[in-house]
């Protein structure tokens, strides 16, 4: 399906209140089947990928009911289901769920299989399945990608040194070494999402301090817990960034955004490029801070992005190589050589379509050379890539005419109110059959 986005022909203006935070709502569902009674979740996700990480818990015989926008899962026993559990576009469904399975007690002995889509068979799962398999999973790939077969077995509890930061690495791992014998431990080389390690401790689980690193000790039961979602900051940036561009607009109020200090790197970039943002803390939700951002049309100027804010900010790189191309000077991007693994390629994908529209961009290995200018309107592709759909969306209010974006139906995977919240602000978009 194809989306099309108009130049603003005025200022964006109201309040805006994000979807729920994806990662968390990923790690809930997971959490709630695990544990023992009933989890209750409120503002849960509901979109393509999370939809798809609730079906495979009550495949594996969670009782998932839903009331009033509350979701009700009943876990603690799982039980071998009868097909293949279907991750869709999920690669935290899958690298999570694959640690959660393979070492689970009510499932030795039997045979499991995880499949996704196209996309996601693409994306490398050798980073789960190394640690794993250290601990004793019994996990077969397709060179190395999905489909997965996992025939769950007694884990040993390890020390892993990652190569990379990767929260979802860490809490595949550490979803293991719940079930594993002995301790495990985990050594980052840097700070990833730590929403697993917050999460954790409200289902009765305990963790220690690795020295240096995180752990967690085996042969620990869940308990069931009642969890409220916080609006996802990597939903609400498509918001701040149409703030931030369409002439005139001031005080676009965005309220319950998570401020989690792990994957607040968007904020920081944004304001290092000139943006008038306002934040304001709010009380927390759980053991994730919240709060309100306050966003007005500011003159953004291209910077030099430390590579320290890289894993705090991967999943918004599209919007903000987005940004860049309207920025005042040069923006340079670099140790982003993950953004390569994503639902696309999207250094390669981002910077092709951002050529289509005049933009000058150099691709290196591991980011990209950005010199900023003007616009235009033109035919774009997402390449099945939902944060890239939305974020040439977004940058058409500042184009010198429409784009058009091939492939945006992908939005759904993630935010599927996306184009019904930028209309209410004021934006011109439209699906075109």
């Amino acid at each position: 399906m194809k989306l099309r986005a108009g130049p603003a022909v005025g200022p964006l203006s109201g309040r805006y209140l994000p979807p729920g935070d994806k990662s968390i709502s990923h790690r809930l569902a997971i959490l709630g089947g695990l544990a023992e009674g009933e989890t209750r979740i409120s503002g849960f996700l509901d979109a393509a990928d999370t939809r798809a990480t609730l079906a495979a818990m009550a495949a594996l015989g969670a009782d998932v009911k839903e009331s009033d926008g509350l979701i009700c899962i009943q876990g603690g026993r799982l039980e071998t289901p009868k097909s293949a559990l279907d991750l869709g576009n999920s690669g935290t469904g899958m690298r999570l769920l694959c640690g959660a399975l393979c070492g689970h007690p009510d499932l030795l002995g039997q045979r499991l299989a995880l499949v996704g889509d196209a996309s996601l068979s693409g994306r490398p799962m050798g980073r789960i399945t190394r640690p794993l398999g250290e601990m004793g999973a019994v996990i077969e790939t397709l060179d190395g990608h999905a489909p997965l077969t996992l025939r769950p077995a007694r884990l040993r509890g390890i020390r892993y040194v990652m190569p990379m930061a990767s929260a979802q690495v860490k809490s595949a791992v550490l979803l293991a070494g719940l079930f594993a014998e002995a301790e495990t431990v985990l050594v980052e080389p840097g700070p990833s999402r730590d929403h697993s390690e917050r999460l954790l401790p409200a289902f009765g689980v305990s963790l220690f301090d690795g020295e240096p690193g995180i752990g967690v000790r085996g042969d620990q039961r869940l308990r069931g817990a009642s969890c409220h979602v916080p609006g996802d900051l990597s939903s609400a940036a498509f918001i701040l960034a149409a703030g931030l561009l369409a002439a005139g607009s001031d005080g676009i109020a965005l309220s319950n955004v998570g401020l989690n200090p792990t994957r607040d790197g968007v904020l920081r970039i944004l304001r290092a490029m000139g943006a008038r943002l306002d934040l304001v803390a709010g009380d927390a939700i759980g053991a994730e801070p919240v709060g309100r951002i306050n966003v007005s049309c500011s003159e953004l100027r291209g910077i030099d992005i430390p590579a320290e804010w890289v894993p705090l900010a991967i999943d918004e790189f599209p919007i903000i190589m987005a940004l860049a191309a309207v920025s005042s000077g040069t923006t340079r991007i670099q140790g982003a050589a993950e953004l390569r693994v994503k639902e696309s390629d999207r250094l390669a994908v981002m910077s092709e379509q951002l050529r289509r529209l005049g933009v000058a961009v150099e691709e290196t290995a591991d980011g990209a050379i950005i010199e900023g200018g003007s616009v235009r309107g033109g035919q774009v592709d997402s390449h099945g890539d939902h944060r890239i759909a939305m974020s040439l969306a977004v940058l058409a209010l500042v184009a010198d005419g429409p784009i058009e974006i091939d492939n945006a139906e992908w939005i759904r995977t993630s935010y599927p109110g996306f184009v019904d919240d930028m209309r209410q602000l004021g934006a011109d978009l439209e699906w075109m059959n």
